[in-house]
Parts: C-alpha cells; sequence; structure tokens
C-alpha cells in the first residue's frame, strides 16, 4: 500500500497580519461610511434634484430684464470676467441683460449704483457680484440693506448649504443674499465667478421667472 500524504493544515494567522488587515477594513469604512456618500457626489445629487421643474416654473411669457452691477476696486467695463459670466449665464437661460454698471468697494458708491438700476423702468432683477465676503472692504450687503423691503432668508440659506457641499466650512463665510427693493428682486452674490455660478445656476435662473410672476413684474 502505497503513503498516504497528508497536507498541512494551513497556519493561524498571526497577530500583526490581523491587526493589519483590520486597520485596512477601518480605513475603507471611514472613506466611505455606510448610508454616507461623497460631498460632490451629494452636490451634484443635490443640483440634479433642484433642476428639476416644477409646474409653477412654467416658461414666462417675456424674457426677464437683468442689470448686472460689479462691486469691486479693480474691474472695469474692459477687464470683468466675473461680470462678463454672469451676463452670458442670465442671457443663455433666455432672459436679457440691459444694464451693466461698475462701483468700488465703497458703501455710498454701490448704493448709488444700486439705486440708479432700480430706478430704470426696464429693469426686473439687479444681480449684484462682489464684496459678501467677511474683509473689511465687503461691505455690499450693507450698502443694499437699506433699499432692501424685504428679505429672502432662504436664499442665503441655500446658497451656503450648496457652496458648503464644494468649499466646505468656508461657506459660512459667505454673505450672499437676496430680497425684494422698489418691486424688483435683487441679488448679492459672491465676486468669485464658481460662487455665482452656483447661485445663477441652481438658485436664481430656476425660479426667476416665476419670482417675477409673483411681484406682479411678468404677466401671469
Amino acid at each position: 500500500m502505497g503513503r498516504v500524504t497528508k497536507s498541512a493544515a494551513p497556519r493561524p494567522a498571526s497577530a500583526r497580519a490581523t491587526k493589519l488587515a483590520t486597520r485596512k477594513s477601518r480605513a475603507i469604512q471611514a472613506e466611505a461610511p455606510v448610508g454616507r456618500t461623497p460631498r460632490l457626489a451629494r452636490a451634484g445629487a443635490s443640483a440634479k434634484r433642484m433642476r428639476s421643474r416644477p409646474a409653477h416654473a412654467a416658461a414666462t411669457t417675456r424674457p426677464a430684464r437683468c442689470a448686472v452691477l460689479t462691486v469691486s476696486d479693480t474691474r472695469k467695463r474692459a477687464n470683468d470676467p466675473g461680470g462678463d459670466s454672469v451676463q452670458s449665464r442670465i442671457e443663455r437661460a433666455g432672459h436679457r441683460v440691459v444694464l451693466r454698471a461698475w462701483s468700488r468697494d465703497d458703501v455710498r458708491s454701490i448704493r448709488a449704483a444700486a439705486r440708479a438700476a432700480l430706478a430704470d423702468s426696464r429693469i426686473d432683477a439687479l444681480v449684484v457680484t462682489g464684496g459678501t465676503g467677511p474683509a473689511p472692504r465687503d461691505v455690499t450687503p450693507e450698502a443694499l440693506a437699506p433699499l432692501i423691503a424685504r428679505a429672502f432668508a432662504g436664499f442665503g440659506e441655500l446658497f451656503r448649504a450648496l457652496s458648503y457641499a464644494e468649499i466646505g466650512s468656508a461657506a459660512w463665510l459667505s454673505r450672499a443674499g437676496a430680497g425684494v427693493a422698489r418691486g424688483r428682486l435683487v441679488f448679492w452674490l459672491p465676486g468669485s465667478p464658481p460662487g455665482a455660478r452656483l447661485a445663477l445656476d441652481l438658485l436664481i435662473l430656476p425660479e426667476l421667472g416665476h419670482a417675477l410672476r409673483l411681484l406682479g413684474r411678468i404677466p401671469h
């Protein structure tokens, strides 16, 4: 009878190998916790939900007529990529920019420019970019405050929530907002093109026509 060869029993894993495997498993769970998605994925999902159009957001009877006011100590007509981007996005959405203006970072200058835009009977909405951060010369909210009859607190809250998905905790430093002045919509947005694009694409443009109908600026 031939010899029977016995296979060796597998050796138990060493304590060191077991510890390394446990650490690796915990690291994977920390990077992708159960029930949560990465920050950018959450932002994309939020944007997708917000782009769905409810029944009340039907096409308007005419384009909204907008003014764009850039607040900056350095930007002018020939060198204003942020303001140009705002205008381009408004027009691509089917609305019109009928007035562009510029102001330095100064309360009186900003307020005077905003008042001039709101005195123009053509204007339905004023979009102000720049001066909404925490720096001493960021005074756009203070400049516009006396002009605002009603504020939309939800605009700033939602903007900062969306910003958090992209830039993290720095989102709370933004003082972007919206309100009504002389029966027109007024928005004050960051001067950074990414911040302005986020506000326009996800908040302002999807509801612009609907909001103006509610204000009586555009017929139902």
